[in-house]
């Protein structure tokens, strides 16, 4: 939602997680199941900050943030509310790649194989990663935050808090931020963010009845956004 006359290049600074902090959280996860890394992408000042769950098996090749069958959902939606990809940052609660392994029969050569498949993040997981959303919450500055799906939800608000109790409404809240790197713990931050809560673009996958409550979040979204550039 650029205003008349501005360029890309005018308004985009892009904000990028130092390196010395993805080796921190990497050494902090080494004794989990996760495979990969994939840092936050967009710009400094976007117009919505997108947190979802975790990067799936096409994002850790890409290493690029809902480049998946996800991904592309999230344009649709994206584009619904007059945003591109280029608009907004993309992050999530933990940003490699959470895996369970299963042994399968390969159908072409009749091997057993060992196949990967994606699974929600844990607690411990998204504590591992804290550090990450944190340093993206101190500096990214989004108009709006949009939590997307129950693991996002809970990790920047905490609780057993569901989707289902509060999408589409406006919330100006404190977010949860580590409290320190010796203490798996959460407090609140120091600053309040606007908040809309939605279902993770994947749930669509298995429940095709979300879709309309997805676009009319996306649509209330828009609005909001509307009132807040004035």
């Amino acid at each position: 939602m650029r205003k008349d006359g501005e360029t890309m290049s005018q308004e985009l600074t892009y904000y990028e997680t130092p390196d010395s902090l993805v080796e921190i959280v990497k050494k902090r996860s080494e004794t989990f199941h996760l495979e990969g890394f994939v840092k936050g992408s967009g710009p400094l000042k976007p117009e919505v900050m997108l947190i979802g769950e975790a990067p799936g098996e096409t994002e850790i090749h890409q290493l690029i943030p809902f480049s998946g069958r996800a991904g592309a959902e999230l344009m649709k939606s994206l584009t619904r509310a007059g945003l591109t990809r280029e608009d907004v940052y993309m992050t999530s609660a933990v940003r490699s790649r959470p895996y369970r392994e299963e042994w399968k029969i390969d159908a072409r050569s009749g091997e057993k194989v060992l196949k990967r498949y994606n699974r929600p993040p844990t607690q411990k997981e998204i504590l591992a990663h804290a550090p990450i959303l944190d340093d993206e919450l101190r500096h990214v500055q989004p108009k709006i935050l949009l939590l997307m799906g129950n693991i996002a939800l809970r990790r920047v608000l905490g609780g057993k808090i569901s989707v289902s109790d509060v999408r589409g409404m406006r919330l100006y809240e404190e977010a949860l931020e580590l409290s320190s790197l010796s203490l798996n713990t959460f407090q609140k931050t120091d600053r309040k963010f606007r908040m809309m809560a939605t279902f993770h673009p994947a749930s669509i996958f298995y429940n095709r009845k979300l879709l309309p409550l997805i676009e009319a979040d996306f649509d209330h979204l828009s609005g909001w956004l509307k009132e807040v550039t004035k």
